[in-house]
């Protein structure tokens, strides 16, 4: 393939939502520690994590959202790889220091020619800054495959990104964890977010799944795997 494979890996709730709430204060990680009936299972879902591609892409608004931009590192570096897309941007000097330390690369897209990265760029060699004046989602996949050999990637991001995969039929498998709560609210970010078709014409853009398998958790989890029908 001229592009990775690439797997959408997520944990939602029953009724599709990735986050508690409809701004970066509420957070699954954060706030389903605090839930009876969700809690007791919650560790499956990263122990299911530390099983996905060694590549994982994200976004600086998630890293921001779970707190690295304040983080100072004491733990031990992960053999995983994290692609970040950040063009507000979120992340601060401190949070680009902070992944440096903790992943094995750190590859940092970003359209901000004012973005931190630019002034830590020499400070690590397992820092790459991939600069675009527009962000193409097949393009760098493309450049991903081509110029790093990078061959299979897992997504974790927000529904508005996932939205985009989605439409570029940039999926090829969804593996999802199902949290045994519901969640609700209309602004809540969902799985999928981002534009919503508007005729007949834009069906082809809708993806259809095949059921690869699934799993009866501890604690009311289920964990679903798909492939996308191309």
């Amino acid at each position: 393939m001229e592009r990775p494979i690439i797997t959408l890996f997520m944990l939602e709730s029953v009724d599709g939502k990735i986050s508690t709430g409809n701004n970066d204060s509420l957070d699954f990680d954060k706030d389903f520690t605090k839930i009876e009936g969700v809690k007791e299972g919650l560790h499956q879902y990263y122990e299911l994590e530390q099983k996905t591609d060694l590549f994982s892409l994200n976004t600086g608004r998630v890293m921001a959202k779970i707190g690295v931009n304040e983080r100072t590192f004491d733990s031990e570096k992960t053999p995983c790889s994290f692609i970040i897309i950040d063009n507000n941007p979120h992340l601060n000097a401190n949070g680009i220091d902070y992944l440096c330390k903790w992943v094995h690369t750190l590859y940092l897209v970003t359209t901000n020619k004012s973005h931190p990265v630019f002034d830590l760029q020499e400070k690590y060699d397992n820092l790459v800054i991939l600069y675009y004046d527009n962000l193409d989602l097949k393009v760098l996949m493309r450049d991903l495959r081509q110029d790093y050999g990078i061959e299979r990637i897992t997504v974790q991001s927000g529904g508005n990104l996932n939205g985009l995969f989605l439409r570029e039929n940039l999926f090829d498998y969804v593996n999802l964890v199902m949290a045994p709560i519901l969640v609700g609210g209309r602004d809540v970010s969902t799985l999928i977010d981002g534009e919503s078709i508007v005729s007949e014409d834009d069906l082809d853009k809708l993806k259809a799944l095949k059921l690869l398998e699934w799993k009866v958790l501890n604690d009311s989890y289920i964990q679903l795997r798909y492939s996308v029908i191309k």
